[in-house]
């Protein structure tokens, strides 16, 4: 009998290795891949600005900014324009992010609505899954009923997440209403817009990914303004996100709070960054007395501290982890255990060490699940930026 290890074939190998590529898990490593994408932004950056006359306005640095980032991938498109024979491939971790990205929306599509809503989302997600190569991309491509459907598994009973008066009902229909829910059709308004997860008009579906990040960032603000400051603090925050920017009067009265309340609540959400003010002079001198403070939430301000804030809570996970492993009576049954006499028979070990194992093994387990946790905080705010920094 052929061992299971065996070495395959080297035409299986091709075949796989085919695969991967046709579907960008694998991309060809190319000059450009061992140069820092980073500095050769910065030096097509700094090629546009000195085309600039007189002092740059924003508009300006930001369009050299991006015809910057579309020179580099342009380049890095052209390199990689190459076939099997001969050429060393890399990882490409984009691709990886793009499930990432999908398993979050997933996952928020069941939070907000149900079961069958993530099924739906799921299968429309894998029904246009080859055309998804970038967290940056604004909007899955179109597609239709029928092709949804085919994704959808034959054990799913999303029938049973809506109510109907009848039990005669298609699974046709039923896709129908989840896709008519999940793009807010019973809200038409902006509101509804800015809480859909697809875009649904006639026979065209398309899963949005723009609007569904910049919902999950908005909605990250507001948890964190929930969690140091209660209910309070998350009314002005979510006042300040839809009106922009309000002096502290007009902010007492939207949000029917006393002022001698307003004003510690306003100064402890600025203190952690989650609202910002906005200095509105009357006269030239900038006199303090006579200037107006607006108070507003700057998004890119907000998230880059709560970023930093998860980036110490990783690293303060990875130390507790370490310090856990480095415990004498854990690193004494860790090393038994690495005896192959005992990885064969745990009998071997004693009751005690048995229960410091159970014990250590249980505290990675929670570590762990709160590192992915903090893992899908990082990347929805730090991979899946770009989506939506346009707006914010």
């Amino acid at each position: 009998m052929e061992p299971s290890h065996a070495i395959q074939a080297p035409s299986q190998i091709n075949q796989v290795l085919h695969e991967l590529v046709s579907e960008s898990y694998l991309k060809p490593s190319t000059i450009l891949s061992h140069l820092s994408p980073r500095d050769k932004c910065i030096q097509y950056e700094q090629e546009e600005k000195r085309k600039i006359t007189g002092f740059p306005t924003a508009k300006e640095l930001r369009e050299a900014k991006e015809i910057a980032q579309a020179r580099l991938k342009r380049e890095e498109e052209e390199a990689e324009q190459t076939g099997l024979e001969s050429v060393h491939f890399r990882v490409n971790y984009e691709k990886f992010n793009v499930h990432v990205r999908n398993s979050l929306i997933e996952s928020a599509a069941r939070e907000r609505f149900n079961h069958g809503a993530s099924v739906i989302i799921k299968a429309t997600l894998k029904a246009t899954q080859s055309s998804q190569m970038s967290v940056s991309e604004a909007r899955t491509s179109p597609t239709s009923v029928a092709n949804i459907m085919m994704h959808i598994p034959e054990e799913a009973n999303i029938i049973a997440g809506l109510a109907y008066p009848t039990k005669k009902i298609t699974t046709h229909t039923c896709v129908k209403d989840y896709l008519g829910m999940l793009s807010c059709a019973d809200n038409p308004t902006p509101e509804g817009r800015a809480s859909s997860f697809v875009s649904y008009s006639m026979s065209k579906i398309q899963v949005e990914f723009e609007i569904i990040a910049r919902k999950l960032r908005g909605n990250l603000v507001e948890a964190v303004a929930q969690d140091k400051h209660g209910s309070d603090g998350v009314r002005i925050v979510r006042l300040l996100l839809k009106a922009g920017k309000m002096d502290e009067k007009q902010i007492s009265k939207v949000v029917m709070m006393a002022p001698k309340d307003v004003r510690p609540l306003l100064v402890a959400l600025s203190a952690d960054c989650l609202i910002s003010t906005q200095e509105v002079p009357k006269s030239a001198d900038r006199n303090p007395t006579r200037t107006f403070y607006l108070w507003h939430v700057d998004l890119q301000k907000a998230f880059s501290v709560i970023l930093g804030g998860a980036y110490k809570t990783l690293h303060n996970i990875g130390a507790r982890r370490r310090t856990e492993s480095e415990n004498i009576e854990v690193a004494t049954v860790l090393e038994k255990r690495e005896r192959t006499d005992v990885s064969q028979d745990e009998g071997l070990l004693t009751r005690l060490e048995r229960e410091v194992w159970k014990d250590w093994e249980s505290k990675q387990e929670k570590l762990t699940v709160l590192e992915k946790r903090v893992e899908d905080l990082v990347f929805l705010l730090r991979d899946l930026g770009p989506v939506c920094r346009a707006d914010e």
